[in-house]
């Protein structure tokens, strides 16, 4: 096994285990919140994402479900990575995050754009497992573009 591929397992129990932002939010007068369901149907992955927006910031960012390990451990990651940035910010890592899963394993990983996001690089050793991986991060860009719909990656 490669470093890379030790960090990604290592990094996947940890998150699993002790979820960051893991909780329901509570709403406030103070800013909006929106709330995106995820469901990927096919594997069982269920989570809700919730967005509490201060104009274009990320205020607070939570989500709250079940599902694998490697969906939990991304939405835990997921939520302290894009928690302070502007929509736009999360939007862009979003994309990052979106086309570094997506890419063949050949491709070598930016590190300096995704930082300790690189470690979900080994996702793409397991291409089934992308779908897992980016589930609370299409609820999280939903929640922010205001979209409707509940979000799958099937």
């Amino acid at each position: 096994m490669t470093m890379l591929t030790d960090l990604y397992q290592e990094t996947i129990l940890e998150h699993n285990k002790s979820p960051k932002n893991f909780r329901t939010m509570e709403l406030s007068s103070d800013y909006p919140t929106y709330t995106k369901e995820g469901y990927n149907p096919l594997c069982g992955d269920h989570f809700y994402v919730h967005v509490m927006l201060n104009e274009s910031k990320i205020h607070d960012i939570a989500f709250q479900g079940s599902g694998c390990a490697i969906s939990k451990a991304s939405g835990s990651i997921m939520t302290a990575a894009v928690k302070g940035k502007y929509v736009e910010e999360a939007e862009q890592l979003f994309h990052e995050f979106h086309d570094m899963v997506m890419s063949d394993v050949s491709i070598p990983i930016d590190e300096t754009k995704l930082g300790k996001l690189v470690v979900f690089g080994g996702v793409r050793e397991f291409p089934m497992r992308v779908k897992c991986a980016t589930l609370c991060w299409h609820a999280m860009k939903a929640a922010i573009n205001g979209e409707d719909d509940t979000v799958t990656t099937e």
